[in-house]
């Protein structure tokens, strides 16, 4: 019986099954499982990106302010180029081909996403003093919902810092996903596969 070795960390594969507690499960996690998780959520995060680029490019210079003040000059040729890059990028990552420059190019531009949102967080509060004791008259009624009411009751301190976490965490989550495609290419069912050729 011949011993394959898997590449990605160098366990052979009669070593891999002889750890599972149902051996006979090793053929379905190698044949369909492990390929059918890479390629779902190859496909989703190539979809998600694409959503992202097209709209993006619905106004393709709408971020040149943006870009300019982190020092990405000119504004016009960076605006549209990450409309661009998650666009083409997205489809090509989904249908895995060009797999790792594609996905390389997202987790650059998705590392700086992650980076402007850790160096420039949301503030404290959304209200002044005077805001927050108009939300407690009567008057803040017609102008604020419950919810809304609850949400700003301290100046929006609670608010800010769940929707600071929130950009934290989706950054990080989608440069971490769109890393791994870059390391490791598109897995065995995607274009660059059937091509036997990949960057």
């Amino acid at each position: 019986m011949s011993t394959q070795i898997d590449t990605a960390n160098g366990v052979s594969q009669n070593s891999a099954r002889s750890r599972l507690v149902l051996p006979f499960l090793g053929n379905f996690y190698e044949g369909f499982a492990k390929p059918f998780a890479w390629v779902a959520l190859r496909v989703a995060v190539g979809l998600v990106l694409a959503y992202e680029g097209w709209h993006k490019m619905g106004n393709p210079m709408a971020m040149s302010g943006f870009v300019e003040s982190l020092n990405f000059y000119p504004g016009w040729f960076w605006s549209p180029l990450l409309g661009i890059v998650n666009l083409v990028g997205g489809v090509l990552i989904a249908i895995g081909f060009l797999t790792r420059p594609a996905a390389l190019a997202n987790t650059v531009m998705l590392a700086v996403t992650l980076w402007y949102h850790w160096v420039n967080p949301y503030g404290p509060t959304f209200l002044t003093p005077e805001g927050i004791a108009l939300l407690n008259s009567p008057e803040a009624a017609q102008y604020f919902t419950s919810d809304g009411l609850r949400r700003l009751a301290d100046g929006g301190m609670g608010f800010l810092a769940q929707v600071q976490g929130k950009a934290i965490n989706a950054s990080l989550f989608w440069t971490g996903a769109v890393g791994i495609y870059a390391a490791f290419g598109g897995g065995v069912w995607s274009v660059d596969s059937r091509m036997k050729k990949e960057l």
